[in-house]
């Protein structure tokens, strides 16, 4: 098994900025520690990727974040998994086999954050009581709060009492459900092995704004039915929680950069904000647009600036915590003039949905961003070209042709400034801003 050193160095180098990792560590140390998060796991990619979820746990141990941790199987996987390691030497149905794999897996996971120096302490039935029908009716947490004052995390198996101190499984899901509801956390981490929800193409949806993707989300037909139903509970859950919580689903390999980076890496789900679709300036306040694009760029707008742009298109979150301005200059391809996500915004996946919503609306754009902008890794994921000159890179989608293309370029690089040449002492928190610069 790896030190510890080397798992916080390994996943130090592969999650991102030094002051992203500061950013969002600070966003969860604010909140009390059994409300930081509720991470749910499988026990299938427990058994699969114990060493992973072991390593993670621990890095996140280590700085500080104490989640708890809740294993187990779907009704829906028990019912299909029944086989002759369930069965006892008779051929009969071991009724006490799940059981058994709980527990099991319950230690094996303990065991594993124990070797690590990671204190973990083994929670069995107590967490979750039972009503009618084998319905949970209340969670104590008196088991959690006792692991949380030792310093240890707590690793609950996915089993409930009744009345009568009969234990039974219970749903995995429903569990993590429970439990959120009961202490409002400021996170849901839900892990499987492919890292995410996936779209039509297999890949992982970044980011679900319930308040604006839901409705059409839910009748794309690429999204089966065990999906769209999960996905259905994920929005109720949310819509009970405060606004502050959020789901993210990721892989247990992947959980520190879903944590810790702008980008992340998983599906992060949000009730969020409503983004407004503008064709102008009338219905805006221009006074709070401005104050937003100040504070994410980290300069003052030159004056004139919302006199003299030829709008096309302008995406609004009904906050005022991000917006996306698009332009056009001479031609049919739009220019993404500014992206700018508040830092609050970007832990709540707001940009991610606009950009997706954006993308969907605007078949081809092309864009700048200052050379050194740190979130640029961001734009190559999601640019097909790229073109590099002197203090700009101009990225590009959906452009038909190379001719189109080094038009697009030389029309980026000759475009005026649009902000004050000199930063604010706010630049320094403004360069790790999600956002275009021109």
């Amino acid at each position: 098994m790896r030190s510890t050193q080397d798992i916080i160095v390994r996943l130090l180098r592969s999650i991102g900025t030094r002051k992203e990792v500061e950013q969002y560590l600070k966003q969860f140390s604010s909140v009390d520690s059994r409300k930081f998060g509720v991470i749910q796991v499988g026990d299938g990619t427990l058994e699969r990727e114990l060493d992973s979820l072991a390593s993670s746990l621990t890095f996140l141990h280590q700085v500080g974040l104490h989640p708890i941790v809740v294993h187990g199987v779907t009704h829906a996987a028990s019912q299909q998994n029944t086989s002759a390691s369930q069965q006892t030497s008779n051929g009969a149905e071991d009724p006490f086999a799940a059981r058994r794999m709980l527990q099991r897996n319950n230690l094996r996971l303990v065991e594993a954050l124990e070797e690590l120096g990671t204190r973990a302490r083994p929670v069995g039935a107590g967490v979750f009581e039972l009503g009618e029908g084998g319905v949970i009716s209340r969670v104590h947490p008196e088991a959690i709060d006792s692991s949380m004052r030792a310093g240890a995390l707590p690793i609950l198996a996915a089993v409930g009492e009744t009345a009568i101190g009969q234990v039974l499984d219970i749903d995995v899901g429903e569990a993590t459900r429970a439990l959120a509801l009961a202490l409002e956390p400021f996170k849901i981490i839900l892990l499987n092995e492919q890292g995410g929800f996936l779209d039509g193409n297999g890949q992982i949806l970044s980011a679900i704004n319930l308040a604006e993707d839901y409705a059409q989300l839910v009748q794309e037909p690429w999204l089966d039915a065990t999906i769209r139903k999960e996905l259905d509970a994920i929005a109720r859950l949310l819509g009970a929680l405060p606004p502050s919580s959020s789901v993210s689903i990721t892989s247990p390999d992947h959980l520190a950069r879903e944590l810790f980076t702008h980008r992340g890496s998983g599906t992060l789900i949000r009730n969020g904000d409503r983004v407004e679709l503008h064709g102008d300036l009338l219905r805006i306040d221009t006074v709070r647009l401005r104050a937003l694009l100040e504070e994410c760029f980290g300069r003052a707008l030159l004056p004139g600036y919302f006199d003299e742009k030829p709008f096309f298109r302008i995406y609004l979150a009904d906050s005022y915590r991000a917006t996306a301005i698009l332009t056009r200059h001479g031609s049919d391809v739009p220019y993404l003039d500014k992206f700018a996500v508040t830092q609050e915004a970007q832990g709540a996946g707001v940009g991610g949905s606009m950009w997706q919503r954006m993308q969907r609306e605007t078949p081809s754009l092309y864009w700048r961003s200052r050379t050194e902008n740190p979130i640029n890794g961001w734009y190559f994921e999601r640019a097909e070209g790229s073109y590099r000159e002197g203090e700009w890179t101009v990225f590009w989608y959906g452009l038909g042709s190379f001719a189109e293309a080094r038009a697009c370029v030389e029309r980026a690089l000759s475009l005026p400034a649009s902000l004050t040449p000199h930063a604010t002492p706010a630049i320094v928190r403004a360069m790790d801003q999600l956002g275009t610069s021109s």
